[in-house]
Parts: C-alpha cells; structure tokens; sequence
C-alpha cells in the first residue's frame, strides 16, 4: 500500500524519525517544518495522507487542518503534544480523522498510517471494497443515502462531503436504523481503542454531522440522541 505521505512537523528530528518510518515500509515521504510550507504542497500535490503536528511556526497545526479540510478530503493523522481532551475535540472538530499523543511509539503511528491509508483507499476503489469483503451495498434511510464502494453521502439527492470519520459513522448507523449505539460502540468503529480518546469524540461528529444531513440542527429529525445510552439513525419523518 505505497502512498505519497506529507509530514508536517518542526521538530527536525522527530520528523527524520517519521520519514524513515514510513520509507520502511513504502511510501513516499515529504517533510516539510512549518505550517505554511505544509499548506503549499498540500495544495501542490495533493498526497495521500498528511501528518501533521499541531504545534509550528507560521501557522500551527489546527490552523493547517481547517485550510486542508475546506479544500480536500485527504485523511489527516494529526501529532500533539497537548493531550487534553479539549485539544483532541477541537482538532476532529476541525476535520482531522486520526489522533497520535505524543510521546508515540513509531508502531502506534505506522499502525493508524495503514487503518487511515486502507479505509481511504477503499472509499477511493469499488475493487478495493470488493475484496476486502465489506458491503457494496447502499444504504437508505429515507432521503439519505449511504454508498460505502464510493464512500458517498446524499440527502434528498443532494450530495454531502463528510471526513473518514464522520462516514464511518453514518455507515455503521444506517446499516441498522432505530438501532440504539452507544458513544463506546461508535468510538471503537471510528478509532479503535485509544485511551486518549475519549466518548465526547463521538458527540463531535454528531455535531458535525447534524449540521450536514439534519433540515435544521438544533431539532434533529434523523440522528437522535436516546439519553443514557447513544445514538441512533431514523428515516426522519417523526
């Protein structure tokens, strides 16, 4: 699974440590140390996967993750030092699919670069989806429509651009309407497990996602939120 991986970070040695990482095991790498340079070759050459460190000069992190976002869909790993839980929700609020605390182990990291590289690739390529055995079917819940082959997103026929994550979601809730999933269910579909993550995470992306499929947010209709226990997805019309 070879790819063109750009890393953000200014920590010239940690960023050395990265490349070489991910060299190791095939992919293309373009080191970049400062927030600016990073919105370049972004826009550039769009890679495959962008690392990305929260903390640098001439635009940080969070900064960077918002221009990213706003122009692409590419999957974003973000790296903080800043590990608290307000930090981690502003950055998935921003769009960012993944986050990596550090200190890290280089195989903590290499392991996320292969989960957000595969499910990238499998929204990206029918074939991919086909013989990794996950459904091709699309999925309808009312007006939205789900299509994990083409990791699309329509509501009343009208398309929605949602992050990795927030489609994870969607997918995993529209595969069972009325089905009740708890903050923990969602979280370990979307993350794995991630002690620094943690089940505010999942209210984020409903929040995000509210504002994508919902008539109005603030009086949601298809996701709705049982008390105590989760989430589900409904067709809307009660």
């Amino acid at each position: 699974m070879c790819a063109y991986v750009l890393v953000a970070e200014d920590d010239v040695k940690q960023a050395e440590l990265v490349r070489r990482y991910l060299e190791r095991e095939g992919h293309s790498v373009l080191v970049v140390h400062d927030g600016r340079a990073a919105i370049d070759e972004a826009r550039g050459r769009e890679p495959d996967l962008v690392v990305l460190d929260v903390m640098m000069p001439k635009a940080d992190g969070l900064d960077v993750c918002r221009v990213i976002r706003a122009e692409s869909d590419v999957p974003v790993l973000m790296l903080t030092a800043r590990a608290t839980e307000d930090d981690l929700l502003l950055g998935l609020d921003l769009g960012a699919d993944d986050y990596v605390t550090k200190p890290y182990s280089p195989r903590e990291l290499m392991a996320r670069v292969r989960t957000l590289l595969r499910r990238a690739r499998r929204s990206r390529d029918p074939e991919e989806t086909r013989r990794s055995g996950d459904s091709e079917e699309t999925l309808k819940v009312g007006d939205l429509l789900v299509d994990p082959a083409r990791h699309l997103v329509s509501v009343a026929g009208s398309p929605v651009d949602c992050t990795p994550a927030e489609f994870r979601i969607l997918e995993t809730l529209a595969a069972q309407p009325e089905r009740v999933f708890t903050r923990a269910q969602l979280l370990e579909e979307v993350h794995g497990f991630d002690r620094f993550i943690t089940r505010r995470t999942v209210d984020v992306h409903m929040l995000n996602l509210r504002k994508k499929i919902e008539p109005d947010p603030r009086r949601p209709t298809r996701i709705l939120t049982v008390y105590g226990v989760g989430y589900k997805l409904t067709d809307g019309s009660g």
